[in-house]
């Protein structure tokens, strides 16, 4: 069975990455017995500018999006497309638009416990923003998460009140955006393929036969 890598370009507050996960878990069910996936979660910030405290969401939003009616339609949206996903937005919850470079040092650290902790962390941090309207710039909303999701909360504590990483998340940051990713979710298959935005189910289902095919086919010596 071939193995197809999967570098997901993402950040905790794009609704859009939440859509895009929730659907590529489910290609990835669909695929399941034929293409093996590894998953590599990488950062990127929407709002690198936002201080570490936060803003007001909802004037925030409003500001960027161009009025509160056009975050009304937006938000109605991705409330459908979400119901489809399996993903209970609730967008009334979000108090605060956080800085999210805690959050990606959390999501780099939970690797060392290897990907299925990584995956859960990132599951969890999606729900508290997405779903609870928890601050998933908080240093406690991210440290009940790490504990949730399996991690050592005494070391996530002590790394989070250091300086840890973070010149590491925003070089990994740069490095995106020298790539060319300007929007996320970006799906980097195998390290070679990008594909940029929340595609459908089908999309990533044919993308991951299509890439296990080809390689398949062609395997490297």
């Amino acid at each position: 069975m071939e193995t197809v890598s999967i570098d997901i370009v993402s950040d905790v507050v794009c609704p859009w990455c939440y859509l895009g996960k929730n659907r590529l878990d489910q290609a990835i069910a669909n695929v399941a017995g034929e293409v093996q996936v590894a998953i590599q979660w990488r950062p990127y910030q929407l709002n690198p500018d936002l201080p570490p405290e936060g803003v007001d969401h909802k004037r925030h939003l409003a500001a960027k999006l161009g009025g509160q009616a056009a975050v009304d339609r937006a938000h109605e949206m991705l409330e459908g497309l979400g119901r489809e996903a399996g993903i209970a937005f609730d967008f009334d919850a979000v108090k605060i638009s956080p800085n999210t470079l805690d959050a990606h040092r959390l999501i780099r650290w939970a690797a060392t416990s290897g990907p299925a902790a990584q995956a859960e962390t990132v599951r969890l941090l999606f729900k508290a923003n997405f779903e609870d309207g928890k601050n998933v710039g908080d240093h406690t909303v991210l440290l009940d998460i790490a504990e949730e999701a399996g991690l050592d909360r005494p070391v996530i504590g002590a790394l989070l009140s250091s300086d840890a990483d973070k010149d590491a998340v925003k070089q990994e940051i740069d490095m995106a955006r020298d790539m060319g990713v300007t929007g996320v979710p970006c799906f980097i298959l195998d390290q070679q393929y990008a594909v940029m935005g929340a595609q459908s189910v089908d999309v990533l289902t044919n993308a991951l036969r299509e890439l296990a095919a080809m390689k398949a086919a062609h395997p490297a010596h």
